[in-house]
């Protein structure tokens, strides 16, 4: 990707300027200098908050983030580029998921086989959007990763997305983010007969002094809001859903339970 090469490159030589090493500049961004590596080399996307942090570190004068700007502009669609800032300033994201596991829990694999099933997209379009899905899991890289609190119904965990070893690894992922205190996943069982939020899944995204934003899910698309009503319904709706949830302890027992179906 051309525009990949152009910000690795204007990044590299911005730092040489400043004469920076990366290892000094991972310290001042406090992102990891192998990213660093990767993202001057054209190999990785970089996040808006690395845009910044460097562009400010290196007193770029806000070059680093009108190219990033330019790089991610296809990237996503219009109305989540807004999102995408929330998450990467959110400490603390509170998310319930009826039918898939969340983006930011997903393996490229999986993520890859839910983004294939847009009718008419391309190989090209499908690549470029797996990059970008999994560029976003960086927010967990940060110095300080924000709080992540997924609700998921159970049937999340039978639903065939790709194939069996898709699946294996996936709900492997589930179980090994848990190793992070900063990571939370509730099942709520089927049994529970649970119809709140069955017809689509939401983010509500916490930011320091500002307030929530929430990102509500669709057929087609998705929907960006902070207006104080609509907050307030996605709030009501995620306290209902997790006071159905079962506690952590139970709730992984459950993704141990279904791992066994796709062997």
């Amino acid at each position: 990707m051309k525009a990949l090469t152009v910000f690795g490159d204007e990044l590299r030589e911005r730092r040489m300027r400043a004469k920076v090493t990366q290892h000094q500049l991972a310290e001042m961004t406090q992102f990891s200098r192998s990213l660093l590596a990767f993202i001057e080399r054209g190999e990785r996307t970089p996040s808006r908050n690395l845009a910044q942090r460097c562009d400010d570190a290196l007193g770029a004068r806000g070059e680093l983030v009108r190219l990033w700007t330019q790089l991610t502009r296809d990237a996503s669609p219009r109305w989540f580029r807004g999102w995408l800032e929330v998450e990467e300033e959110a400490h603390t994201l509170h998310t319930w998921e009826p039918l898939v596991i969340p983006g930011l829990l997903q393996t490229e694999e999986y993520a890859r086989a839910v983004i294939r099933g847009e009718p008419g997209i391309t190989d090209a379009q499908v690549e470029k959007a797996v990059t970008a899905r999994m560029e976003r899991q960086e927010i967990f890289g940060r110095a300080t990763p924000p709080m992540l609190r997924a609700v998921l119904d159970e049937g999340v965990l039978y639903r065939l997305i790709g194939s069996k070893e898709t699946m294996r690894h996936q709900l492997a992922r589930l179980l090994e983010v848990l190793e992070s205190p900063r990571i939370a996943i509730q099942i709520i069982p089927m049994s529970a007969g649970m119809t709140t939020g069955i017809l689509g899944g939401f983010v509500i995204g916490q930011l320091p002094g500002s307030p929530d934003t929430v990102y509500i899910q669709s057929a087609i698309n998705g929907h960006v809001s902070c207006r104080p009503e609509d907050v307030e319904a996605v709030h009501g709706r995620y306290d209902r859903l997790r006071a159905e949830a079962l506690p952590q302890q139970e709730s992984i027992g459950l993704i141990r339970e279904a791992d066994k179906r796709w062997i």
